[in-house]
């Protein structure tokens, strides 16, 4: 007999509510588009009500019962997937102090006296070269910034949590987190699934008091039931068990069927990321951990690019109001129209090269993007087909980190995400890594990907392999075009990986230079 779970994928711009059937998928569905997603009280701000997502939820789980009252009332349980970094300071009757930090947001706090990192601890990650890591994620950290500016606050805040687990608590009266779902400046060991403990320098680098985090729940287990209040707001069924699972980007992983070395996972979202899954836990790069995957016993190995497909989003608003007009004329989306108009371009455009770093990564905290090779022949076009490819050349980066870990270059790599919907996309990707590149059939990975984790602890599934020969399907494969991979391998090799090295400084330089002319 097939089971039904319920999953909710609270994402940055959306909400999904689905119903996922263990025999036949997804059976319902319903999207709520944020309006607007966040807002921002100054320039590089982003802040939501932790309850309007709440809400959102809400509309859409009793639009999904409308839809489907009979499939509602047999759910066996639910698991909600939200995106990541994202804090909720609470005081003590567990109510929320202030607007969520999203993820986005990109402010920094001074750390002029607030630098809790002891002597000792400073010089150790001297020696490893990791003082400007550190201190960036130090600054980077929403407690910080809350302590420097709004100590009226901080001195209220009695809980410090991730985004889920304020969502887990409002429906279930327990406040507590997947262990695999902290993804950001908290002080999580993912090899352990706890905290750390207060001696560790980590709990220093992000400053926050061990005493507020939420207790950890291991994938798979409940975190609680959903209440009788809830209920009443939502429409779903009082008392369903609410599973812990994992972040989205392992829920997403999962659901692409990596579950091993063999196969490597791509996300082009807002966020673009490369994913490789190991039983053996070791971090991809230095200070950056392998995360857990959203059932027990494996980790997730993944590189961000931070700014990944939403710099199509920018192109388009700072250079593309011509091309929003011409989309628009022939009846087309911006993007069908663009992926036409860079359709005879080169591989390579024409010499024109780009590193993404328009939100620095971990490793590169003081990185700026940057556009080399331009020349007078090169148009607007050669520049968006150089951010697709400059995104590429960043993930190929990210995988070539990652199998120096696992000493194993995957078979194949599977896609998903809207960027997946575009066949010039996919081939690009499949020229740049030289890797069969195939594309996920179903759009909502996330969502199946969380399902998945449901099924196996509620034993539909005996495996993650099980669940993946279920659920994890393909519809288009997409082969390198030898001549392609030449030309992006010659452009990888000898020009992209040298940007960074050579503009090092120059990138520490204009940093300094944001922070002086932008200093209040």
């Amino acid at each position: 007999m097939s089971k039904k779970i319920l999953v909710v994928d609270i994402g940055t711009q959306s909400l999904r509510a689905s119903i996922v059937d263990s025999d036949k998928g997804i059976v319902h569905h319903v999207q709520k588009k944020y309006e607007p997603p966040y807002f921002s009280v100054k320039k590089d701000y982003a802040e939501q009500e932790p309850d309007f997502y709440l809400e959102t939820l809400s509309k859409a789980t009793r639009e999904l019962k409308e839809q489907d009252a009979e499939s509602f009332s047999s759910l066996s349980s639910m698991v909600v997937v939200a995106f990541r970094d994202t804090s909720v300071i609470l005081d003590a009757d567990k109510k929320p102090i202030r607007p969520a930090i999203l993820w986005l947001d990109q402010r920094t706090a001074k750390l002029k006296n607030l630098y809790n990192l002891k002597w000792y601890e400073k010089v150790l990650f001297r020696l490893l070269g990791m003082h400007d890591t550190v201190k960036y994620n130090s600054m980077r950290t929403p407690s910080f910034w809350i302590m420097e500016n709004e100590p009226e606050n901080w001195k209220r805040m009695r809980y410090y949590v991730p985004l889920t687990a304020y969502f887990n608590y409002r429906m279930t009266d327990n406040l507590a987190v997947s262990s695999a779902d902290c993804i950001g400046h908290y002080p999580v060991n993912f090899k352990k699934g706890t905290w750390f403990p207060s001696w560790h320098p980590k709990v220093n680098v992000f400053g926050i008091p061990m005493e507020s985090l939420p207790p950890l729940v291991k994938p798979g287990e409940t975190i609680g039931k959903v209440t009788a209040e809830f209920s009443r707001r939502s429409g779903i069924p009082e008392g369903l068990p609410l599973l812990a699972s994992g972040s989205d980007k392992s829920c997403e992983t999962f659901g692409n069927g990596a579950i091993d070395p063999s196969v490597a996972s791509i996300s082009l979202g807002t966020a673009c990321s490369i994913d490789v899954v190991s039983e053996k836990y070791k971090e991809p790069e230095m200070f950056l951990p392998s995360y857990g995957t959203p059932y027990p016993g494996a980790f997730d190995y993944e590189i961000q690019v931070y700014r990944g497909l939403w710099m199509l989003r920018w192109f388009s608003e700072q250079f593309g109001e011509t091309d929003l007009l011409e989309a628009k004329r022939e009846g087309l989306p911006v993007e069908t129209f663009l992926d036409r108009k860079i359709a005879s371009i080169l591989p390579g455009s024409d010499g024109l090269v780009l590193q993404p770093y328009w939100g620095p990564g971990l490793k590169r905290p003081n990185a700026r993007g940057s556009i080399i090779g331009f020349s007078g022949a090169h148009t607007r076009f050669h520049l968006y087909r150089a951010i697709i490819e400059g995104i590429g050349f960043a993930l190929r980066e990210g995988l070539d980190e990652i199998v120096r870990k696992t000493h194993r270059m995957p078979d194949h790599i599977v896609v998903s995400g809207g960027g997946s919907r575009s066949s010039l996309y996919m081939q690009i990707l499949a020229d740049i890594f030289g890797l069969e590149v195939r594309q996920a059939e179903n759009p909502e990975m996330t969502t199946i990907g969380a399902a998945m984790s449901a099924f196996l602890a509620e034993g539909v599934f005996k495996t993650p392999k099980e669940a993946t020969e279920r659920f994890s399907k393909t519809v288009s494969i997409v082969r390198p075009i030898p001549k392609n991979h030449e030309i992006y391998d010659l452009l990888y090799k000898k020009v992209y990986r040298h940007i960074y090295p050579s503009l090092k400084d120059v990138y520490k330089n204009c940093k300094d230079f944001y922070l002086l002319v932008n200093k209040e």
